[in-house]
């Protein structure tokens, strides 16, 4: 598994068309991944996930980009990275390792974006087919905390302490002039203890948390507390 950190260059004309449609973010992400083989989607074969960031101390755009594969950042458009910066750019490494060593017990703090929802409409129609239903936004902040710890318990580990905030919209564009994307991402912050770490590996990091993940939520940042 590998970390990215990208410093985007705000002047892009590039990066400002991707800041404005998070479904070309994704697709400007994606073009450092070949294409996948079979029918799985090129995002959950590499396992890509991705939040962007303001480092407000700094002032500086930044972009992770989470991968099971090693990406190459040299296809993104000319002048997407920010070229004045005494910090490398883009910062590639290895994390699989390290995840791999996590024993129960362990608490770290962690950072996450995600899309807090819940399903309706799933009872079964007239045919007796189970319906898919629908996602809602959860809104309410104990909505919002109860849905992280039921995800921590599904995916090994339990929330510790948690700081709520950061509301955003996702915006993008639907292909063929249909109607405009848009995806809540909630901030959540804090402190966490590992439970189980192989569910931890292989759903929480690997896979991500919550829905929208090709819109830039779902990707678990870790550090020691």
């Amino acid at each position: 598994m590998y970390l990215s950190r990208l410093l985007l260059n705000p002047s892009s004309r590039a990066v400002c068309r991707d800041l404005a449609d998070c479904q070309q973010l994704h697709r400007t992400i994606m073009s450092a991944f070949p294409q996948a083989e079979g029918h799985e989607g090129a995002r959950e074969h590499f396992g890509v996930l991705h939040r962007l960031d303001l480092d407000r101390r700094r002032n500086l755009l930044v972009l992770y980009v989470q991968s099971l594969a090693p990406p190459d950042w040299s296809r993104l458009p000319a002048s997407y990275l920010l070229a004045e910066t005494d910090l490398e750019n883009p910062a590639v490494k290895p994390v699989g390792q390290a995840y791999r060593t996590l024993k129960p017990g362990t608490v770290l703090s962690f950072r996450l974006r995600a899309n807090p929802t819940r399903k309706i409409d799933t009872k079964s129609g007239p045919d007796g087919k189970r319906r898919h239903g629908r996602r809602v936004e959860l809104v309410q902040e104990d909505q919002q905390l109860a849905w992280l710890s039921r995800k921590g318990e599904e995916g090994g580990f339990q929330v510790l302490s948690l700081r709520v905030g950061g509301f955003s919209k996702e915006v993008g564009r639907r292909k063929a002039g249909g109607s405009p994307l848009t995806v809540a991402g909630v901030i959540f912050e804090g402190r966490l203890r590992v439970t189980d770490p192989q569910k931890f590996m292989d759903q929480s990091l690997t896979r991500g948390i919550g829905p929208g993940k090709a819109y830039g939520l779902g990707l678990l940042s870790l550090a020691p507390p």
